[in-house]
């Protein structure tokens, strides 16, 4: 991280953010456009985002009113803050818990709301862009999805990327969910009628059915 951000800015950062009721913590993770850290806000565990200075691109803005869009819809963590920090931009918003989907093995409970959130994005019109990687799929006591730095207003395919992702694609997380719940061909073959169908109709109920059977 040092490369990225030197000591004496991290203390400027920490002391802005400090001026917007906001204590960052510590460090938490690198990605391709941003530094990510820990911190609060009136109490709660709150996500930082900094953007790199060699980010190739620049979507906070973008981002931030997409989170700004959802933050009734219990989809993603609400929006706390966003803005500029010396050329670069920062978002902060509510920490999620629970381990991305790629790395666990998802419940009943947890497939049939990921259905149920991935549907409602579709309905509003806000495609992810990233569904189908598993990484910003959020499961534990409850689903949230996260990282919206591609997602746009343009048609969605948040359903049909998510379930093709659990059970249809050859991937780690397919091949623990067909285990786990010991899927057969049947089942699948029927999963992708049903799809075939929503992309067409737009209705959800048989996905649903077919779900809340497994």
């Amino acid at each position: 991280m040092e490369y990225l951000i030197s000591q004496e800015e991290l203390e400027k950062l920490k002391k802005f953010l400090m001026g917007r009721g906001i204590s960052l913590r510590e460090f938490y993770s690198k990605g391709t456009t941003s530094l990510v850290f820990i911190g609060h806000v009136n109490g709660k565990k709150a996500i930082i985002k900094l953007e790199r200075a060699d980010s190739p691109r620049k979507n906070f803005k973008r981002e931030a009113e997409i989170l700004k869009f959802l933050e009734r819809e219990e989809i993603t963590p609400r929006l706390v803050d966003y803005g500029v920090f010396e050329g670069r931009e920062f978002l902060v918003r509510e920490f999620a818990e629970g381990e991305p989907l790629l790395y666990a093995t998802p419940q009943k409970k947890h497939i049939l709301e990921i259905l149920e959130k991935t549907y409602k994005l579709d309905v509003l019109g806000v495609d992810h862009g990233q569904i189908q990687g598993g990484k910003h799929i959020l499961i534990g006591d409850a689903v949230w999805i996260i990282d919206f730095e591609k997602a746009g207003f343009r048609k969605p395919k948040n359903v049909t990327s998510a379930m093709a992702m659990i059970f249809l694609n050859d991937n780690i997380i397919s091949k623990r969910v067909r285990e786990e719940f010991q899927l057969d061909q049947d089942f699948l073959n029927s999963l992708r009628e049903a799809l075939r169908e929503y992309k067409t109709t737009k209705n959800i109920e048989k996905l649903r059915e077919l779900l809340s059977a497994l």
